[in-house]
């Protein structure tokens, strides 16, 4: 029932297999249409295809072809400094992995991010950001831009303190097909985004909006038009309320359904519906 367009895998990794299949079990018992497995390195493509194949061997035999159409893979390159200076290497790596593997559904996740947390999981620590490796962690993204040109496949767009500089990449590139995923900026900015055709994707984060803040945020998820808004989990990450704190998980999705379609004025199996089709037609399912 609820589309995930982003989660990461590698929660694989952190859980048991039989915690996997159990949730991918839950994801098909509860009729998912869609969920996306999200690739930040160069080189995990069949790392967490691999991963994911082994959860499934755990789901039912009965819910496995549920379970194989639901997940959907990307390849993409996320800019952790290291990845930004051996920029081209890496990329070589990608387009091999993506030539190699039997299709994904977008590239991605790619970006910028500039938000300074160096004791934070990401280690973003802004005295690295000199002005050529702030300019590489730009050539980085727009290489990908062009290589999702290239393929004729949409991207995933990670874009954290960086409105400006996403928009000028993308406007350099002139693709202009994919996901803003896990939208954390204003009403003003999301315009120029929607403007050039990005569909944008609401993540758990939405949950933990202020009081102060809820008109502001009622406003932008309201201004976004149904056939341009996705939602998402990002697990293991930015679990909705009320399981904030915890570990995601697909499962918890419906939460940020909840509070979207709240805020919009909409039915929950609305909006739904409403994310199944522009699915559908963002990855030409």
């Amino acid at each position: 029932m609820f589309s995930d367009t982003h989660f990461h895998f590698s929660m694989v990794q952190e859980r048991t297999c039989s915690d996997c299949a159990d949730i991918l079990s839950q994801m098909a018992q509860r009729d998912c249409f869609f969920a996306m497995d999200i690739g930040t390195a160069c080189d995990d493509l069949p790392v967490r295809k691999a991963a994911v194949q082994k959860a499934i061997e755990g789901v039912v035999p009965a819910l496995r072809p549920s379970v194989q159409r639901m997940i959907h893979y990307t390849a993409g390159i996320w800019p952790d400094v290291n990845a930004i200076r051996e920029r081209m290497q890496q990329i070589d790596i990608l387009k091999q992995q993506i030539a190699q593997s039997d299709g994904i559904t977008a590239v991605g996740e790619c970006g910028l991010d500039h938000h300074w947390n160096p004791s934070g999981e990401d280690g973003r620590c802004e005295d690295d950001f000199d002005a050529g490796l702030y300019d590489a962690e730009k050539e980085l993204f727009e290489m990908q831009l062009l290589l999702a040109k290239n393929l004729n496949l949409p991207v995933v767009v990670h874009s954290r303190d960086a409105f400006s500089d996403t928009l000028e990449c993308i406007k350099k590139t002139g693709y202009d097909t994919g996901i803003i995923h896990c939208y954390s900026y204003g009403l003003e900015e999301v315009k120029p985004f929607l403007d050039r055709g990005w569909y944008i994707s609401f993540s758990g984060s939405v949950t933990y909006t202020k009081r102060s803040r809820m008109d502001d945020m009622r406003a932008l998820l309201q201004y976004v038009p149904e056939d341009r808004i996705l939602c998402e989990t990002d697990a293991p990450y930015l679990a909705p309320v009320p399981m904030r704190g915890q570990p995601d998980t697909p499962l918890f999705v419906e939460h940020t359904y909840k509070f979207v379609a709240d805020a919009r004025g909409e039915r929950v199996e609305q909006l739904c519906s409403i994310v199944d089709n522009n699915c559908r037609k963002l990855f030409k399912l």
